[in-house]
Formats: C-alpha cells, sequence, structure tokens
C-alpha cells in the first residue's frame, strides 16, 4: 500500500512541533524514509510542502533541515493570529452551518463541564478542537489552513500556560459561539480579538537563543531519533486519517 505525501508530511511535522527533531538539524531522505516505513518519494513530497509552511529549510551543502526561526518570527505568528481569527469568527458567523453550530456547543458544553471539574489536560485538547472547528466553520479552506499552520507553529514556538481561570475561557468561547449563531459577524470578530488577544499573554518562547539547539534529538543511524521512543510507521498510517489539532489551542 503506496502511503500519500500528505500523510508523511503530517508525521514529519508532528515530530518536529513535538521536538523529536532538534532546530537546525538534518532531515535527510533516507533516513525519514527508513524511519517511516516507505519510500523516499512521498518524503521528498513532504520536506516541500514542510518548507513551504515554514518547518524546514534547504540549506547549501546541508540538505534539508528543521527551521530555526527568530524571536521576532515567533512574535509575528502572534500577531498574525490576532488579526485572522477574528475574521475567521466573523465569517463563521455569515457561513456556519447547523451541523458546525452543533459541534460548537456540544464542544462548549464539555469544557464548561471539564473546567468545574479542573481536569486542565481534557481542557487543552477541547480547546484546540474548538478553535478548528470554529475555522472551518468560517466555509473559507484557505483561512482554514493557514489559520491550522499558524496554531502548528505556535505549538511548535512557544508553551501555553494553563489558565487560572479556565471557566472564564469557556465562557469567551461560549459568547463567541452565540454570537456566530445569531449571525453577528462583528460581535463575534470582537469577541474574537478580545479572547486571541488575552490569551496570548499565555504564551512563553520555547526557545531560546542559547538553548534552542538543545531541543530535540538528531536521526541516528538506524534512522530513528536518538533517545525517543516514537512509534513511527503506525503514527504515519494513522495520519491517513482525519488529521485535527486537539491540543494545539488555547
Amino acid at each position: 500500500m503506496r502511503i500519500p505525501a500528505h500523510s508523511v508530511c503530517t508525521a514529519i511535522r508532528d515530530d518536529i512541533v513535538s521536538g523529536v527533531y532538534e532546530r537546525g538539524g538534518r532531515l535527510t531522505e533516507e533516513l525519514l524514509a527508513r524511519r517511516y516505513g516507505v519510500s523516499r518519494v512521498p518524503v521528498r513530497e513532504a520536506l516541500r510542502t514542510l518548507e513551504a509552511e515554514g518547518f524546514v529549510v534547504t540549506r547549501r551543502h546541508a540538505g534539508a533541515c528543521v527551521a530555526e526561526p527568530t524571536e521576532q518570527e515567533a512574535a509575528d505568528l502572534l500577531e498574525v493570529r490576532m488579526l485572522l481569527e477574528p475574521l475567521g469568527a466573523a465569517r463563521a458567523a455569515q457561513r456556519r452551518t447547523e451541523a458546525h453550530l452543533k459541534v460548537l456547543r456540544g464542544l462548549v458544553r464539555l469544557g464548561q463541564e471539564r473546567s468545574r471539574r479542573g481536569r486542565s489536560e481534557d481542557l487543552r485538547s477541547l480547546g484546540g478542537w474548538f478553535h478548528e472547528t470554529l475555522a472551518q466553520s468560517s466555509g473559507s479552506p484557505g483561512l482554514t489552513s493557514l489559520l491550522t499552520q499558524l496554531r502548528h507553529k505556535i505549538a511548535w514556538m512557544y508553551v501555553v500556560e494553563t489558565s487560572a481561570a479556565p471557566a472564564e475561557t469557556w465562557a469567551e468561547h461560549a459568547a463567541i459561539v452565540d454570537a456566530v449563531a445569531r449571525g453577528d459577524a462583528e460581535r463575534a470578530r470582537s469577541l474574537a480579538a478580545a479572547h486571541a488577544e488575552r490569551s496570548t499573554a499565555a504564551h512563553r518562547p520555547r526557545f531560546t537563543p542559547q538553548a534552542g539547539s538543545q531541543a530535540g534529538a538528531q536521526i541516528g543511524p538506524q534512522g530513528r531519533p536518538q533517545g525517543r521512543r516514537v512509534a513511527s510507521r503506525d503514527r504515519v498510517r494513522d495520519s491517513q486519517h482525519a488529521v485535527n489539532t486537539a491540543g494545539l489551542g488555547h
């Protein structure tokens, strides 16, 4: 069975985001193909996609390497997110379907329930699902794709501190959904902008110029990251199913 390049791309991206590959580390086609149990063709296509997304750079005499974004580039991502998420919410108010509303309301109910129980791990995953569903509700595949890439890159570059008042966060989510349900684009935009601005304060840089090079592990001689145990082939096959950015939200 031929594994498609987008599944390989998802697996490599996930490993970059989770720190399996160190920033600046080489990504050779041969070792990546061995690691994920695929041929070099989908690996080559995946690396081109990841380069376009900003996770990989091609260097002379070194080939494909994990990118090393600067602090300014990381800060710019948060600023771009604060512009795009309100736009997505406004479009969702105009284009959402009843199916989108049903999922959003269900996520809000779960989030409010989990926040009362203090289950922070569940809340992080639910937050990711909420923001992805809201983006999908915009009815704009291009905008949804941009927001998904932003969340992946922000998760790579930042650690998000657990909210001290999760009930307030989910009250904000509920208010956004109410505005979307009423078709009030301007209110949805305003609420999403305020929510994004408040959540930005909880982001802490994951890398520093001094420590960034120690973020992950090199690929070892057997095509596996040294010091990390991961079921690479299982994950690349699992990634052929629908991929959600749960856990990347706020």
